[in-house]
């Protein structure tokens, strides 16, 4: 018997990868997807969305992407790190448009502009996601803010989204790009999850995976597992993979405080608690 079948899964519950079908609507996270929403809608030409590492701004980003109809069309680079005539590049190829052996950064823009007005005048509206924002050289965002210039008399040919973690507003703090500054008109902070969403939020990933038996995770280990993971979904991803498995690996059927101790010990990410102590036990990589 595997560790799915085990626990009654049809697929891995607390996977790492951004998967939409267990995006889990906490209070955070459906804010910042209803503000995301509704400053689409109203035709603003930048939005933020920052959070700490692991807090679920790329699900956000695709659940946000998933959500919008055939009026739309979407850009997303998930790794602008590059110059403006890359992202240009990378825009171009996002928007079917070939340029192929363009390398003049002026003749892609025309071309970026030509497309854009096409999409206009289809009644289409065009929205680009850049993930990892904090890693945009400052010139390169500048270039962006000189994109979002592009408008009809009624509204922006294109609307970006930045999502990046909190260094994405020191960087916006810079003189050089002021006016992209006061061009965010919405913004939002992706907190973690609360000390009350914690279970919820274990509890819908086990359901969407397909788990159908009793209460998995003891009260205990729920505590432990919050104090732990700080609410960072991430983190709450690991460290239930990791008891899981070591609960898998004692034929237990459900999480104790003993398994969720050790996966913390295994997880250098993880806030130890002051007062405990339990040997570090490691987590049996054959267990997968």
């Amino acid at each position: 018997m595997n560790y799915l079948s085990h626990f009654g899964l049809r697929e891995p519950p607390f996977g790492i990868t951004p998967d939409t079908n267990f995006f889990f609507a906490c209070r955070a996270s459906q804010e910042a997807l209803n503000t995301l929403l509704v400053a689409l809608h109203n035709g603003e030409g930048f939005l933020k969305i920052t959070g700490e590492v692991g807090a679920g701004k790329t699900l956000l980003c695709r659940k946000f992407l998933s959500t919008l109809n055939d009026r739309w069309v979407s850009a997303y680079i998930p790794n602008p790190s590059f110059e403006a005539r890359s992202l240009l590049i990378a825009l171009a190829e996002e928007l079917e448009i070939r340029a192929d052996g363009v390398v003049d950064q002026h003749r892609l823009l025309r071309l970026v502009t030509r497309q854009l007005l096409d999409l206009a005048r289809a009644q289409k509206r065009v929205v680009l996601c850049l993930d990892e924002s904090q890693a945009m050289p400052l010139d390169t965002l500048e270039a962006l803010r000189l994109l979002t210039n592009l408008e009809t008399e009624k509204r922006k040919l294109l609307q970006v989204v930045l999502f990046g973690q909190p260094e994405l507003d020191q960087k916006l703090q810079s003189q050089a790009i002021r006016q992209l500054r006061q061009r965010i008109i919405f913004e939002q902070q992706l907190r973690g999850l609360a000390k009350d969403e914690v279970g919820a939020y274990v509890t819908h990933r086990l359901v969407v995976a397909g788990y159908a038996a009793g209460q998995l995770l003891g009260r205990t280990a729920l505590v432990a597992l919050h104090r732990a993971s700080r609410g960072v979904p991430r983190l709450v991803n690991i460290l239930m993979h990791k008891a899981m498995l070591l609960a898998y690996g004692e034929g237990s059927s459900s999480v104790e405080l003993r398994h969720m101790r050790a996966s913390i010990g295994d997880t250098p990410s993880a806030t130890l608690p002051r007062r405990w102590w339990w040997p570090v036990a490691r987590v049996s990589r054959a267990a997968h």
